[in-house]
């Protein structure tokens, strides 16, 4: 049994001790807490029961890959938005910079000689330096959240809910440009489809697609980043306590800085995969992207109070959500309702998260 199992067994047995060592009303106290703290994990798996049962292809292999896929192509943007929770803020401007950063790689990425390339006497790029660009543009979005968070100490909804405006004014300009006059950019290079989209290998004959994997390789370099470095200690220590973190020689202005520029790199990459996956990119690509990055963060425990978190965590709290969502195509809800669930997800995960915090305080 590997070291983390062991401690999880120890925690339950632990908790099973102390348990029977309470009185009856205290029995009662500790399963009504047990259960709401993880009331999402139950309406979920309650869900997942009823959608399996009502729909039995719901747990087929193509659906069961449809649902990895979407998740690691969801993952970078939540893995980005999750670093700015953690300082007690948020980023509400990442789906736009998704939208704006996808057009561009679609932009550069067309093919030579397609009737309506935006750009007609541009070769196809080279994709590392589309990639670059793209994770560029991100990168300097975020360097400019976090410089109003931390130099002017706005709160990073004004800040971001200001750039995600902006982003969005700058995506119909680009859209503009070379005569496009605001159509959808479609016509993508074959090298960059089969980069992003192209088969990583088969499980029957259900592929799964290459940015599985890429998402996987983000995945662990941000596990890294937030336990392994300096940085990501800053992040923790800031997101906890600002003025303790300063006090403890932390460079609180850079540390946030930093989070914003990293979670805008990571939008860039989402951009990238994203305007491959879906090959074809217009003005409402990126839309609301956020939501479902925020929801799933919060259902992974990343805390709105700030200085709690982990990788792991997003990684369970973006597939859980896909899983919904996936299920509640099979059973033909309305569109529209999943703005109504979307929204009653997030208010339930702060809701409960916030009566884990005030139980700990």
């Amino acid at each position: 049994m590997s070291t983390t199992a062991l401690k999880k067994r120890n925690r339950f047995s632990a908790w099973i001790d102390d348990f029977k060592a309470k009185s009856g009303a205290d029995k009662r106290r500790a399963i009504t807490d047990l259960l709401f703290n993880n009331a999402m994990y139950i309406i979920i798996a309650i869900a997942v029961i009823y959608i399996a049962i009502r729909v039995p292809a719901f747990l087929k292999l193509p659906s069961i890959v449809n649902i990895i896929s979407l998740t690691a192509a969801k993952l970078p943007i939540a893995l980005g938005i999750g670093g700015a929770i953690v300082l007690t803020g948020t980023d509400i401007s990442a789906g736009r910079c998704v939208g704006l950063t996808a057009c561009i790689a679609a932009s550069l990425l067309q093919m030579t000689g397609y009737a309506n390339k935006i750009f007609p006497n541009l070769k196809v790029m080279p994709l590392w330096v589309v990639l670059l660009a793209v994770i560029a543009v991100g990168a300097v979005i975020g360097f400019v959240n976090g410089f109003f968070v931390a130099k002017f100490k706005l709160h990073p909804f004004i800040v971001t809910l200001s750039t995600q405006l902006i982003v969005f004014g700058l995506v119909l300009m680009y859209l503009m440009m070379g005569g496009n006059n605001g159509q959808t950019l479609s016509g993508l290079d074959a090298s960059y489809t089969n980069f992003v989209r192209g088969t990583l290998f088969k499980i029957g004959d259900v592929a799964i697609p290459k940015y599985v994997l890429y998402s996987i390789i983000l995945t662990a370099l941000m596990w890294v980043i937030w336990n392994k470095t300096k940085f990501g200690k800053n992040m923790f220590a800031v997101g906890s306590n600002e003025e303790a973190a300063n006090v403890s020689g932390v460079n609180v202005f850079w540390t946030i800085v930093l989070v914003f520029v990293l979670a805008g790199a990571m939008y860039g990459i989402t951009g990238f995969i994203e305007g491959a996956r879906i090959a074809s990119c217009s003005a409402n690509t990126g839309l609301n992207y956020e939501s479902d990055a925020i929801a799933a963060c919060v259902i992974g425990g990343v805390s709105f109070v700030g200085g709690t978190g982990k990788i792991s965590g997003i990684v369970i709290g973006v597939f859980l959500l896909q899983i919904i969502f996936v299920g509640l195509n099979f059973l033909s809800v309305d569109a529209n309702m999943l703005y109504v669930i979307k929204g009653l997800i997030i208010l339930v995960a702060c809701a409960i998260d916030m009566r884990k915090y005030l139980a700990r305080k």
